[in-house]
């Protein structure tokens, strides 16, 4: 299996505090991957880091073939027409491919005379999304790109993502801080929470390892001395626990798979737990 994204051992430091600490992960090709995490968590950071904007203090990170950046706040100069975006993309991009990106404009309905400050936000969006995949690039990063979008720009452009990865091999990492936009589109998924890898893995293998048991809140210690508990809560008499790794503990306990969101928030709200059983590395 070839690895598109590689970090070990990742670091960056701003004066004395470390923005990332100590990362390693490995995104297989051809995936798709949510990088999410809480405000201030690092996520920017570790993009700017992976396709160059920024050099570790510590450990590497290494791109398989060429990466292309798309920023939250979609940079375009507002007194350009879309053409002369895509004239200014050419010749900034070696690999560009300048009949895709004015096929793909015209399919979206995007006048190639219209100046970007006359564009809606989510047409903006589709710009900057082709500018950054005219380069033909073999990973794609896009940092909180739905920010600012109604929901129907949003759907537009994750559904436009998922036709980009069906019809050539593209790797995107995507980061967000709402699992909603992602849950239908991501296969992989990373957890970044206070600089430092927490989850890293097939979703569908982690949603696999986690149940949600519910039951009386006295019992509550048996299973969780048994089970990799991620999270737990009581009320009233009855105890709620995430767990890794467990199988139902107690006929008066019910179990049930736990859901993207709910994984996602337990890890969070618990920052000494991980999910990391040697799925920071992928056999290439």
């Amino acid at each position: 299996m070839t690895v598109a994204l590689r970090a070990t051992g990742l670091g960056v430091r701003y004066r004395r505090a470390w923005a990332l600490r100590d990362c390693s992960l490995a995104v297989p090709a051809g995936r798709v991957a949510a990088l999410v995490g809480p405000n201030g968590a690092g996520k920017t950071t570790l993009l700017h880091t992976v396709v160059g904007l920024l050099d570790p203090d510590a450990g590497e990170v290494s791109v398989t073939g060429e990466a292309a950046f798309m920023a939250q706040d979609k940079p375009l100069y507002d007194t350009f027409t879309v053409a002369e975006t895509l004239t200014f993309g050419r010749r900034l991009n070696p690999g560009w491919d300048d009949a895709y990106a004015t096929a793909r404009l015209a399919g979206l309905g995007i006048p190639p005379d219209r100046r970007v400050s006359r564009l809606s936000g989510g047409q903006q969006a589709q710009v900057a999304l082709t500018v950054a995949l005219a380069g033909r690039p073999d990973l794609l990063v896009l940092d909180e790109p739905l920010a600012n979008l109604d929901p129907l720009a949003r759907h537009d452009i994750m559904r436009s993502l998922m036709v980009e990865v069906a019809d050539r091999p593209l790797t995107v990492l995507i980061s967000s801080h709402v699992v909603a936009d992602l849950r239908d589109t991501c296969d992989w998924l990373i957890v970044l929470n206070g600089g430092r890898v927490q989850v890293s893995g097939d979703i569908d293998d982690l949603l696999a390892e986690h149940l949600v048991l519910t039951g009386p809140a006295e019992l509550a210690d048996g299973p969780a001395a048994r089970a990799g508990v991620v999270e737990s809560s009581r009320t009233g008499g009855r105890a709620r626990l995430l767990v890794r790794g467990a199988s139902v503990p107690d006929p008066r306990w019910s179990a049930r798979p736990a859901d993207l969101e709910e994984l996602v928030m337990a890890y969070l709200r618990s920052p000494e737990a991980a999910a990391l059983p040697a799925l920071t590395e992928v056999t290439a």
